[in-house]
């Protein structure tokens, strides 16, 4: 029995060491691990400051015609879609007021004729002359305001873009018609203020629609609004396309380019950027003796398969493109060898 308690003890003991090598060497093992990264080093290089910006075309003048009094249309001499000049009849309206009011004009003017003649013999007094002669003057008035609008006639070389009227209605407010001249045309684009000295008078800007594929354009700034909107921190500028085809038409979206020259800056693999959930803020890992750090980063523009960076690491710094899921600041890592070589 005593033979056999020994023996008992023995194995015993035997089972524990083993247990206690096993977790000994398991505990080192986890210990040793560190999470495997790609690195790359990043360089800085002249990147174009040429910014985007969305707008939609608009004519470049917008004339409603309308007479300025009312009065029944007569005939109306073009349709929507029609090509006009500069000085072209575009509507003729009835002449029954214009006789009416030439009657009356022509009795007044007898009138006060007739009055002054009798002013002159002492047979009317100064004041009925002069209120004859203001009832003559407004009659006058209001017969040249209706000659006027006998006929309206484009103030602009455009094309008609809005018909209310037929031919027999009688004007009621809304303008008869609209003519728009888009030739030239023009943008409204809302450029961020960070652009507002950059912005120049007669610059060029690449201009591209969505109807016309890759197809570019070329405008240039004809007009920089001088104040900035506070609540969405941009200002508008006005670009022209001469548009002498008469291809582009208002109301088309556009695409306009803006070049602000060329600036040196980081350049990063997209790969190395990431995304942190629930911000729009975007951070790379540096790698640096054997740790990383987890830097937050201003990215610029895209550039193919890189990312400009505004602000959060430097020229010759090396960074995490492979591997950041299992990664935490200041945690080491190992990097495949591959990668250190680069």
């Amino acid at each position: 029995m005593k033979r056999n308690g020994k023996y008992g003890l023995l194995s015993l003991a035997f089972i524990a060491s083993i247990i206690s090598c096993t977790d000994k060497n398991k505990t080192g093992d986890e210990v040793d691990e560190k999470p495997l990264v790609r690195i790359e080093k990043v360089t800085s290089q002249d990147v174009p400051q040429s910014q985007d910006f969305t707008a939609n075309v608009q004519a470049n003048v917008v004339n409603n015609i309308s007479p300025s009094v009312q009065m029944r249309i007569k005939d109306i001499k073009v349709e929507i879609g029609d090509r006009v000049n500069k000085g072209q009849v575009l509507v003729l309206l009835d002449k029954t007021s214009l006789i009416q009011q030439k009657t009356q004009l022509d009795n007044l003017q007898l009138e006060y004729d007739r009055l002054e003649e009798l002013f002159k013999v002492g047979g009317a007094s100064k004041q009925a002359v002069d209120q004859m002669k203001t009832q003559l003057d407004v009659a006058r008035s209001s017969y040249e305001n209706l000659s006027e609008n006998t006929q309206l006639i484009s103030p602009i070389t455009g094309v008609v873009t809005a018909r209310n009227y037929d031919n027999g209605d009688m004007y009621g407010g809304n303008p008869i018609l609209t003519i728009e001249q888009i030739t030239p045309v023009k943008l409204l684009v809302h450029v961020s203020e960070s652009f507002y000295t950059k912005v120049k008078k007669g610059m060029d800007v690449k201009v591209k629609l969505d109807v016309f594929g890759d197809q570019e354009f070329i405008g240039k700034v004809s007009l920089i609004y001088p104040t900035i909107d506070p609540a969405t921190r941009t200002f508008p500028v006005e670009v022209k396309l001469a548009n002498t085809d008469g291809k582009v038409r208002p109301g088309m979206f556009a695409r306009a380019t803006m070049d602000f020259g060329v600036k040196k800056h980081v350049v990063t693999p997209d790969l190395s950027v990431i995304k942190q959930s629930g911000s729009g803020d975007r951070y790379i890992y540096v790698y640096k003796d054997g740790k990383v750090t987890y830097n937050k980063v201003e990215l610029g523009r895209q550039i193919g398969n890189k990312y400009e960076v505004i602000s959060g690491i430097s020229d010759g710094d090396e960074v995490v493109v492979a591997g950041q899921s299992r990664l935490t600041n200041g945690m080491e890592v190992e990097v495949e060898k591959d990668s250190a070589e680069k």
